[in-house]
């Protein structure tokens, strides 16, 4: 029963929760951490002509999407700095070491680009900019991340930043166009790994904390700074987490999307990490218990590489690649479980546990045979992942989707496994399990309401999950 007392009680709580939040924003827009120096920071980089001319004369991957209509603006700004390389200890959980990273030497010179995707208003900015570490597994720069949750970050208000912090994605560019010939990140070859990219990650974030004459945001009042990234990226953001944030400070959480390593995180940083995980990264995974400042969660069915990551990267890779990549496997690649739902999930979440400290639900991990590492993931009768979060259509299943695919279909053909594959059901199975269309959606819906109650999915999701299994032919 609510009273007079309760009602002060929360008005003076909303009082101090707003207190502490006009603080935090003040630490953020204070004289930035003096160990990392700000870059210069020039452009937006003019476009001269549309994407895809052969002048190549616009941002490489320059989005295909319309932000205009989203009330978004995409530019392109050159970065130039020093950098120091560092020593980076392996951390393990046993062998008690610490892996905070030390100074081999300092002064490399570098020159990279950051690409920003932002809103045009203050009114529309929700005051969080994700720093995305771009990929460079395939020889050029990916924004994994983008591709993933474009839709969600623009509906929500984020800010989003694409980093080229390592040689090979530079590399590719300088030989793609012009444009990118002064870019270095090598000291001119010197330099043949990428020991200047942790620097030159922090820098990115210092310049969007405390901009000097040119700001990458346009003025927008940001208020906290997360860094993301996925597969080598996540890796490397372990690393740097491990190693560089102690030293740096310039970041204020972590998502690490399907990281490429066995080590762990570390937990005594006071910062939230999360870490996302689809079934193929689970096996090479060094797993840790749930904290106050960490969590994973690990997500049936779904592939390292899925159907949401080439729907969006897909057209982009077609229109600037001088060979896009063609698949030829034994099985139909990526798995077609929308990770992403979890992902804009993930985000969200990470948002409130930093700011109001709204700890975000723990989930059961996928379910692990005896035996391992690697771990052997154990499946029902149709080949599917028990265990983990279970989106509908996992839980409610019309296909055999896994994150690893058996390989090529013809000795030298192209298929990395860790696209994985989805296999739909034939009629009879499908009629088996849903004798009906009704029967179908409704376990559909009971799914969905359980993930977005679970905290999950997002209500956007949630309401596209309802619209797709409604004009299914499934049961009919």
């Amino acid at each position: 029963m609510f009273t007079v007392q309760t009602l002060a009680f929360r008005s003076h709580l909303s009082l101090l929760v707003g207190g502490l939040l006009a603080i935090h924003a003040a630490l953020l827009a204070a004289p930035a951490i003096a160990a990392v120096p700000n870059p210069i920071v020039t452009g937006p980089i003019p476009q001269t002509v549309a994407p895809g001319n052969p002048s190549h004369d616009y941002p490489f991957f320059a989005t295909n999407l319309d932000l205009a209509s989203k009330g978004y603006v995409e530019q392109e700004f050159f970065v130039a700095g020093t950098a120091n390389r560092y020593n980076t200890p392996t951390l393990t959980l046993t062998n008690g070491i610490d892996p905070t990273g030390t100074i081999i030497d300092s002064d490399h010179p570098y020159k990279t680009r950051i690409v920003v995707r932002r809103p045009i208003s203050a009114n529309q900015f929700n005051g969080t900019v994700l720093v995305e570490w771009f990929n460079v597994t395939n020889g050029y720069d990916v924004e994994a991340d983008w591709f993933q949750s474009s839709e969600h970050f623009m509906r929500s208000g984020y800010a989003w930043v694409g980093v080229s912090a390592q040689r090979a994605g530079v590399d590719f560019m300088r030989a793609w166009s012009a444009r990118y010939a002064s870019l270095d990140v090598t000291q001119g070859g010197s330099i043949t790994n990428d020991a200047l990219s942790y620097d030159i990650y922090s820098q990115v974030a210092q310049a969007i904390r405390t901009p000097g004459a040119v700001d990458p945001l346009g003025g927008l009042p940001r208020q906290r700074i997360i860094s993301t990234g996925h597969s080598q990226s996540g890796g490397r953001l372990t690393t740097y987490f491990n190693s560089i944030q102690k030293l740096a400070g310039v970041y204020q959480a972590f998502v690490m999307h399907g990281p490429i390593t066995g080590s762990p995180t570390r937990t005594d940083l006071g910062l939230k990490v999360f870490k996302i995980l689809s079934e193929t990264d689970v096996p090479g995974q060094v797993r840790q218990p749930d904290t106050n400042e960490y969590r994973t969660w690990e997500i049936a069915g779904t592939s390292h590489v899925d159907y949401q990551r080439t729907l969006a990267g897909g057209p982009i890779e077609a229109r600037d690649l001088p060979s896009p990549p063609v698949l030829n496997c034994q099985l139909p690649p990526w798995s077609r479980i929308p990770f992403h739902y979890a992902l804009n999930s993930v985000y969200d979440h990470i948002v409130q546990w930093m700011t109001v400290g709204t700890s975000p639900p723990t989930a059961v991990p996928l379910t692990i045979l005896p035996g391992g590492p690697p771990f052997v993931i154990a499946r029902d009768s149709f080949g599917n992942a028990l265990g983990g979060i279970r989106l509908s259509q996992h839980a409610v299943a019309t296909a055999t989707n896994q994150g690893v695919n058996p390989g090529p279909a013809f000795p030298g053909a192209n298929c990395p496994s860790n696209r994985g594959f989805s296999v739909p059901f034939d009629a009879a199975t499908l009629h088996a399990l849903y004798p009906s269309h009704d029967a179908y959606f409704n376990m559909v819906i009971r799914a969905s309401k359980l993930n977005a109650i679970n905290g999950y999915m997002l209500l956007p999701d949630l309401v596209q999950d309802m619209v797709d299994a409604l004009i299914s032919n499934v049961g009919n």
